[in-house]
């Protein structure tokens, strides 16, 4: 009798203690989704005070600690979309793991900002919007902070819908809004839009039908081979090398200039040594590779992982370089017409400029990037490392081009129209086979319906992006112009 107490008191004890747990679960449960914001948050206002310490002047302090602000808000939102768009596939083939894929484009995503991003950041500043059309320095800040404000929010609301759009539809869509608030129509430099814009539909084609070409070639090259290992062992290293040399000849021209001055044939040159070198490296080592293996498509798989995860760094190097734009390009732009006045001359990139975008991309990456990286690997078409290694290298081909050009093309438009690409060709192409079969009368006839059903494009997906690329656009435009308006009208 006297034990029954205690036990009761240790009974009560135990469910006192089960209650402050299942508290400490409940509350972890709800905190865990507010980590990745109070991170992103920090950042924000490191950001803002580095642009205080780098551009301690007043009265413009303010304007230009909030212009990085929003700056840093649009690179981390940049990282969320537009970074996991490239880095999908490679995650999606199971080539990489999330961590390792975070990790390779955080570190080549901020190498391309930095050593290859000033180009297009003078297209996105200056480009668009005509200087002589604005009447003064200070309206031509206020639409740069719209331009900023507009496509942070826009690609902000896209990625928490899990829409890929375009972070550069969002960002020259905002910068022609603010534009046309600011001066009517003909603030607009029309004729560079109009270039623009043609890149914005020539890219997801241009992206895709090379990622086609290229897994055509490895399919009649490779798959379809009686010995698929002998190809393997004799066209992994072109493919190997061809990927090395484009990325050396961008490097030479881009990424060297502060250094050392080289022009086209030069940076061509280069490339074409490089991709030598570099077929001479890989050939013993896909043979050694590849010794003993079956001959069957797994092993092809195993083959083509490796040059999946350097295609997927040169992608993400060549995004660095060219979508740092749509983080800092405005915010370059404000920060020299506050220092010097005027809107008329070259744009120059301060440094703290570069790393806030080169940082927030890697940040937005690592905190907001899996969920799309996820739908872009995966749920669009089935990818293996052969195709994903086509995706990749296709849209590494067409960025870098369209960097050298200084033309701020959609990565993501051509990563996942190079995803679209592959998925189309593959349906094509098993429509091909399916036709062929149907002259041998031993094989059995599949119906229409049957046909219809194996589409390996899910067709949901794709009517939902194009959708959201055709409304990034003027939505942005429309959301700049009333910002622009409403700041106008505080500060005025």
């Amino acid at each position: 009798m006297s034990d029954t107490p205690r036990g009761s008191q240790w009974k009560t004890l135990d469910r006192d203690l089960n209650r402050i747990s299942q508290v400490e679960y409940a509350t972890a449960y709800v905190a865990r989704p507010l980590v990745a914001p109070g991170i992103a948050l920090a950042f924000i206002v490191l950001a803002g005070i580095a642009a205080a310490v780098f551009f301690g002047q007043m009265p413009v302090n303010l304007v230009v600690v909030s212009a990085a602000v929003f700056g840093a808000y649009m690179a981390i939102n940049i990282g969320a979309n537009d970074v996991a768009n490239n880095m999908g596939p490679a995650v999606g083939a199971n080539a990489l793991t999330m961590g390792g894929a975070i990790l390779i484009a955080a570190i080549f995503e901020s190498a391309g900002a930095l050593l290859a991003g000033g180009d297009v950041v003078s297209t996105i500043a200056k480009g668009i919007v005509a200087p002589d059309a604005v009447t003064s320095p200070e309206v031509f800040v206020w639409a740069m902070m719209a331009a900023l404000i507009s496509s942070a929010l826009w690609v902000n609301l896209a990625t928490w819908l899990g829409a890929p759009v375009s972070t550069t539809h969002s960002v020259v869509g905002g910068v022609v809004g603010a534009g046309i608030a600011a001066a009517g129509l003909s603030a607009v430099n029309w004729p560079g839009m109009g270039a623009i814009a043609a890149s914005w539909v020539i890219s997801p084609l241009l992206g895709g039908a090379i990622a086609a070409a290229f897994l055509a070639f490895i399919k009649y090259r490779i798959i379809y081979r009686d010995d698929k290992i002998a190809a393997a062992r004799v066209w992994v290293p072109v493919l190997v090398a061809v990927m090395a040399g484009t990325f050396a000849a961008y490097l030479a021209l881009k990424g060297l200039k502060n250094l050392i001055r080289i022009d086209l044939g030069t940076a061509l040159l280069i490339g074409l040594g490089l991709g030598v070198l570099t077929w001479g490296i890989t050939r013993p080592l896909i043979r050694r590779q590849s010794e003993g293996m079956e001959n069957r498509n797994k092993s092809l798989k195993t083959l083509f992982s490796l040059p999946l995860v350097f295609s997927a760094a040169l992608l993400s190097f060549a995004h660095g370089a060219n979508d740092v734009a749509n983080a800092v390009g405005p915010l370059a732009a404000i920060v020299h017409a506050t220092e010097y006045g005027d809107f008329a001359d070259k744009v120059a990139i301060p440094t703290w400029v570069m790393v806030i975008g080169a940082f927030g991309i890697s940040f937005g990456l690592f905190l907001f990037g899996p969920k799309l990286i996820r739908m872009v690997g995966s749920q669009i078409t089935k990818l293996n490392p052969m195709r994903a290694f086509c995706v990749a290298l296709s849209a590494a081909i067409t960025v870098i081009v369209a960097s050298w050009l200084g033309l701020p093309v959609s990565s993501t438009h051509i990563a996942v129209g190079g995803v679209f690409g592959v998925g189309f060709f593959r349906e094509w192409h098993m429509e091909r086979r399916l036709r062929q079969m149907s002259t041998i009368p031993e094989v059995k006839r599949i119906a229409k319906e049957e046909r219809r059903r194996r589409k390996l494009v899910r067709r949901s997906h794709f009517l939902t992006i194009v959708a959201a690329w055709v409304i990034t656009v003027p939505a942005a435009a429309a959301m700049s112009a009333v910002i622009f308006l409403i700041l106008h009208a505080l500060v005025g």
